[in-house]
């Protein structure tokens, strides 16, 4: 008797309703947190793609200033030309989340300096035309402009202005980040 006593104390485990709680509160646990967990990576997304741009106009004034060249920042399509200002992208669409490149004049044409790849599940609204930045101070072509960066696809978790971006360009050329949408009151 006290020997089948031991073995099925060394043989106890985890009985099937057990397991099946424990599944439950798993299940519970992933349906509570891949929104929040979805939404955060939308935003990083947002993040990444405005600093990407901030960084890339901010590199092109200073070409401009370097080289004593005009450099252009345009949208690109997938062979590295610049498009049209009212042509779309691969993707369909009329901004700037198909990727650009900072290019610089030469006599036979456009030669790209650097180059950022497509992300389409961010939008980047802003004016379709080149931005030229021209020596010697680097001022940007035209006048004062901005670029709306969000998610593209709104949901419940990403709306509101706090997962936005604006990126705004002065005329003498220089950019920066301010958090929400550009036609937001900073």
């Amino acid at each position: 008797m006290k020997r089948d006593a031991a073995t099925r104390r060394a043989r106890r485990g985890f009985t099937l309703f057990e397991t099946l709680v424990v599944i439950a509160l798993l299940a519970i646990l992933a349906t509570l947190t891949v929104p929040s967990f979805l939404a955060w990576h939308v935003r990083d997304q947002v993040d990444a793609r405005a600093r990407a741009l901030l960084a890339t106009l901010s590199y092109a004034r200073g070409e401009a200033l370097r080289r004593g060249a005009r450099v252009t920042v345009c949208r690109v399509d997938a062979a590295r030309h610049c498009l049209a200002t009212a042509q779309p992208c691969k993707a369909g669409v009329l901004d700037w989340s198909c990727g650009w490149a900072v290019m610089i004049e030469r006599a036979s044409g456009f030669y790209p300096l650097r180059v950022q790849p497509d992300l389409s599940s961010v939008s980047i609204a802003g004016a379709l035309t080149n931005l030229t930045f021209t020596p010697p101070a680097g001022q940007v072509n035209g006048s004062f402009r901005s670029f709306d960066i969000g998610p593209r696809a709104d949901s419940k978790a990403t709306q509101g202005t706090e997962w936005r971006r604006c990126i705004r360009i002065a005329a003498g050329g220089r950019a920066r980040i301010v958090d929400g949408a550009c036609g937001a009151a900073t």
